[in-house]
């Protein structure tokens, strides 16, 4: 069944939010401050893929991981810095990002205000 939602935030003051998306603040040792939103995934019945919006601290980065399945990133706002495998490009609001899988990534927050990106993966079963 096909769903909308709505969005109820306010970008000028950077809070994004949307109908029936609850964010989920991640604090781990390795990442603090920042917010997940699955805005297309599993719970709207999306079979083959997930849409997510990430908003990332100032001074804060995602995981420096890899794993088998691609990334699209989209930056909305806020400066970053992108590392994939052994290289590091500057990256501005509306650049896109293709990361292949198994490539190792991370995004820092580069700029003296919140980062906020949309990242699309294939759904993978866990």
């Amino acid at each position: 069944m096909s769903i909308i939602h709505r969005f109820t935030g306010n970008p000028s003051k950077e809070h994004f939010s949307w109908e029936g998306v609850t964010p989920l603040e991640i604090n781990t040792q390795d990442v603090q401050g920042v917010l997940k939103h699955v805005l297309i995934g599993p719970k709207d019945g999306a079979p083959s893929f997930i849409v997510r919006y990430f908003q990332v601290p100032v001074g804060g980065f995602t995981f420096l991981h890899q794993h088998a399945h691609e990334h699209g990133i989209l930056i909305l706002y806020g400066q970053a810095r992108i590392q994939i495998k052994d290289v590091f490009d500057d990256l501005k609001p509306l650049d896109a990002v293709f990361v292949s899988g198994t490539d190792l990534h991370q995004l820092t927050n580069s700029g003296d205000t919140p980062l906020g990106f949309i990242c699309i993966i294939p759904r993978v079963e866990e």
